[in-house]
């Protein structure tokens, strides 16, 4: 985000806001804006809700407003000024929580396997969202209307630790970190087949699939870079046992870069080739989370261990 940029969001909008911007490369050229704008963007969002952007003035090309059936040329410059988070209508619920860490800025909670983070079609309650309202009463409100203090996001059938904002500030700090890639995630995974390598490192774009806008693919064309860092843990044969460690944080990235090496999760249901008959989704866990406190500057790093269901999938293996 250039400071020329912000300068033009505050005055049109008369504060800072966030901003987003590419430059459009010529492989882009002749695509319609609106589809650009929801393969390009960092987390789902639906081609009717860039559309209504369009319409309220929030997407200017080189400056100036355009239509959603814009078709854009090599080295448009593209910039969403993403409006403010509407009033939220969301249900405070008592659903319970596992908190590892919770102070006036932020919270931090072991996620269980099978929740949802944030309401979406198809889930409109007993969503994280919905826990944390009730729990918290202070949320942040940068993520917009139904994702009050969320910075990042972990898969419904990922288990583990997940940070949430409490105000704006921190959520600023840890987003920042999150840009910054410094904020360390830690991954216990069982994947399939044997890995060759006791370590190593997958660098590799990842972008939406051309066909499957709801998956993601290594690709050269709309992603951004992917990086995830891989280590042995334990070897059964068919399957291993490995701690991951994200460099960046793209949607389903370990799911998609392990499909792309030749060892998808266990369980993966949707990037995976079998089922597991102990857990529901993907043999994954977010076992460690660290940052620096958005207040204090103190590091803090947190660890919980594997779920129940996780450790009966290694028992199972090991009985082998």
């Amino acid at each position: 985000m250039t400071k020329d940029v912000n300068q033009q969001a505050e005055a049109a909008y008369g504060e800072e806001r966030d901003v987003t911007e590419w430059t459009v490369s010529g492989e882009n050229s002749r695509e319609r804006i609106d589809k650009y704008i929801t393969e390009a963007w960092e987390e789902d969002i639906s081609r009717s809700q860039v559309q209504l952007w369009i319409t309220d003035g929030h997407v200017t090309v080189n400056g100036g407003p355009v239509k959603a059936n814009y078709k854009l040329f090599e080295g448009d410059v593209v910039t969403v000024i993403v409006p403010e988070p509407e009033v939220t209508d969301l249900i405070a619920e008592d659903i319970p929580l596992e908190v590892v860490y919770e102070d006036s800025d932020l919270i931090v909670v072991n996620k269980p396997r099978g929740m949802v983070v944030h309401p979406a079609v198809g889930h409109p309650s007993g969503t994280l969202v919905n826990a944390l309202m009730y729990h918290c009463k202070d949320l942040s409100g940068i993520s917009g209307e139904i994702r009050p203090g969320i910075v990042h996001r972990i898969d419904k059938d990922t288990s583990g630790l997940i940070m949430a904002a409490k105000n704006d500030a921190a959520h600023a700090s840890l987003s920042a970190q999150l840009k910054e890639h410094s904020v360390t995630r830690r991954y216990i995974a069982v994947v399939q087949g044997n890995l060759t390598h006791d370590q190593g490192t997958v660098d590799a774009p990842i972008g939406r699939d051309a066909h499957d806008r709801k998956m993601y693919t290594v690709t050269q064309k709309n992603s951004k870079k992917s990086i995830t860092h891989f280590k042995v843990l334990e070897r059964f044969g068919d399957c291993t046992l490995v701690e991951l460690q994200l460099e960046t944080g793209r949607t389903h990235q370990i799911r998609v870069h392990m499909k792309f090496i030749g060892h998808p999760l266990l369980g993966d249901p949707i990037y995976g080739r079998s089922k597991s008959a102990v857990i529901t989704g993907q043999a994954l866990h977010a076992a460690v989370l660290g940052f620096v406190h958005p207040s204090t500057g103190e590091y803090k790093e947190f660890s919980v261990p594997l779920p129940t269901d996780l450790e009966e999938v290694l028992f199972n293996l090991r009985s082998r």
